[in-house]
């Protein structure tokens, strides 16, 4: 592909030139078209295939996981997070020590890689929170919990040039990919200052149904915000807020196998 120059940028097909827009600017690129047909049914692109086959299960199961948190996703994506977790599913994917390739699933490949994924990219949990957490998983009573010891913000919150004030947030969901169906649940803590006065502990408790079926994930993040002439604002629409993957919990009969 070629980026666009000058004043009037062009999008559309002009020949076998398609213009379009992408969030890296104006570019062009020749029309390359094969037979459907051919693709379809010759062995030579019995890898093409194959590859199409599991990026289309691991598209759908990055929209199971997005659709899980999008109230928090709301205010904590960067515009590449789809791409950036099909690029992770499709790993997890490639890990199914099960099926055959082209056939292999999210479901059965090892769902532990997702650990750490950063919705988003432009602000990580990891450099922005210092505050000692734990967080457990308890599958036979749905009770997902993060727990955050007593701390100072102002000492262990990193926030963008102008935050005051800065929310907790953790979402826990039970997911499952074969059937296309999550149920997410979202709980925020109050607006803390980002002073140095210390904070009293913080349990953030979800309860998820009993004993689900499906692989069970939890998010933290923070959403700053700023105080000005006694208003509340969010700071640049969430595009200062991280919200990372901080645990998964994988049904053992998956894991066995």
């Amino acid at each position: 592909m070629a980026k666009q120059k000058g004043i009037v940028k062009l999008e559309g097909s002009i020949g076998d030139l398609s213009f379009y827009k992408t969030s890296d600017g104006f570019l062009a690129r020749e029309k390359v078209g094969i037979d459907k047909n051919r693709i379809k049914n010759d062995p030579a692109f019995q890898r093409t295939r194959e590859n199409g086959s599991e990026f289309g299960r691991a598209g759908r199961a990055g929209k199971v996981l997005r659709t899980a948190f999008k109230m928090l996703l709301q205010n904590s994506s960067d515009k590449k997070v789809v791409s950036r977790l099909m690029t992770e599913l499709i790993k997890v994917l490639q890990t199914d020590p099960v099926n055959a390739r082209g056939e292999r699933t999210v479901t059965l490949g090892d769902q532990s890689l997702l650990t750490g994924f950063d919705f988003n990219i432009n602000s990580q949990l990891s450099t922005a929170l210092f505050a000692p957490y734990s967080m457990s998983i308890e599958r036979a009573t749905g009770a997902v919990t993060v727990n955050l010891s007593a701390f100072v913000p102002g000492q262990t919150i990193v926030g963008p040039q102008g935050a005051t004030d800065v929310k907790i947030v953790s979402g826990a969901a039970a997911v499952d990919f074969e059937q296309g169906i999550s149920q997410g649940f979202v709980i925020k803590s109050e607006d803390i200052p980002l002073n140095n006065e210390e904070h009293a502990a913080i349990d953030l408790v979800h309860e998820l149904p009993e004993n689900s079926g499906g692989s069970l994930f939890l998010v933290l993040g923070l959403e700053f915000s700023q105080i000005v002439n006694g208003v509340r604002y969010p700071l640049k629409s969430g595009g200062y807020n991280p919200l990372t993957i901080v645990a998964i919990d994988q049904p053992e009969a998956i894991q066995e196998n």
